[in-house]
């Protein structure tokens, strides 16, 4: 059995790719200091598989601290690296935190990959490293235009590390660019838990829906697209988390053909924000109360994914349609009202 760290496994996607590796027969350790996200979701994690994960609380800014987790686990045979912040808006108003605590944490675990010989590395990169494309949908190959913000600067730099560092060290890398993860687990025992006002659209829809908001707003609606309102291309994170087991199992084996490997992570299909407002009230049958606000600093107007690649070589295929995303999505909105109510009988 193949040990695999999970970094940021606390987060929203990591948790979902812990609970997807260890159903395709890894072991899981988790890294995660929890700046950015809750342990509790472990909790969740634990209840599906069945079995605990140990997470090291640890700020991988540290590098003597993240050494400690290699010398503790010297059987680890592949890293995951989620661990980042991610919000556009913020990373537009605090750049500096993000370079320090994007780009630090990357080249700390790279060191230690290479120092423990680690030999397999999957980067987890974004659909922000295309900026505003010329053209849509993307491919692999589709030239990358300044990026829109300095998370998606982040994420430019990153995969230029991990190329630049995978030339000189014995390891095989895959990096995934995803697009929009939506949605929750179908046992709806763990989701996305946003710290303070949401920065994504589905959980500003559902903590409008059930009231924990009292309006979201939608931002811009004088985008050149159907609607006027910003195209993406959203996809079920459990959908995202498959992948990452594929692309593990992908270099594991040894058939990737490039070093690193890239691959576009979305469902083909592109919808505006007004187009998942409207499915998620159908979906959910809850009117939703928004309003329409200015542009948000940072957003590209459209961009959705060519996704033949991952398909062919990965093996994958989207298995959610965007009406499961948010029914997914409020069902866990539904179960943290739950809990929350009956904490506080």
């Amino acid at each position: 059995m193949s040990k695999i760290l999970v970094t940021g496994g606390c987060g929203y996607i990591g948790v979902h790719t812990i609970v997807d590796l260890v159903q395709n027969g890894f072991e899981v350790i988790s890294v995660d200091n929890n700046s950015k996200s809750n342990a509790s979701i472990l909790e969740g994690a634990a209840q599906i598989i069945g079995q605990p994960i140990q997470n090291y609380a640890v700020d991988l800014c540290n590098l003597k601290d993240t050494e400690h987790i290699f010398e503790q686990n010297s059987d680890i045979t592949g890293i995951i690296h989620f661990a980042a912040y991610k919000a556009v808006g913020e990373s537009v108003e605090k750049p500096l935190m993000y370079f320090e605590n994007n780009l630090v944490s990357l080249v700390n675990i790279l060191k230690c990959a290479a120092k423990y010989q680690v030999p397999n590395f999957v980067f987890s990169s974004s659909c922000t490293v295309y900026g505003s494309p010329d053209t849509i949908p993307v491919t692999e190959q589709t030239p990358q235009k300044p990026a829109e913000s300095p998370y998606g600067a982040t994420k430019q730099m990153g995969e230029v590390i991990v190329t630049d560092s995978v030339k000189s060290h014995p390891i095989q890398a895959i990096l995934l660019r995803y697009f929009n993860p939506v949605g929750a687990h179908p046992s709806s025992l763990i989701g996305e838990i946003p710290l303070g006002r949401p920065a994504n659209l589905v959980p500003a829809i559902t903590q409008t829906a059930i009231g924990k908001l009292p309006t979201m707003q939608v931002l811009g609606t004088d985008y050149d697209t159907r609607d006027g309102s910003c195209v993406r291309d959203y996809i079920h994170v459990c959908d995202i988390a498959h992948a990452h087991t594929l692309a593990l199992n992908l270099l594991i084996d040894k058939k990737a053909t490039v070093n690193p490997e890239i691959f576009n992570l979305g469902t083909g299909d592109g919808y505006t924000v007004l187009e998942v407002i409207e499915a998620f009230e159908k979906t959910t049958g809850v009117k939703l109360n928004y309003t329409i606000g200015p542009r948000r600093a940072g957003d590209v107007v459209a961009i959705y994914a060519n996704n033949n690649k991952a398909k062919d070589q990965l093996g994958w295929a989207p298995a959610y349609q965007l009406n499961d995303m948010m029914s997914s999505a409020w069902q866990w909105e539904l179960k943290l009202k739950n809990e929350s109510t009956q904490k506080n009988q």
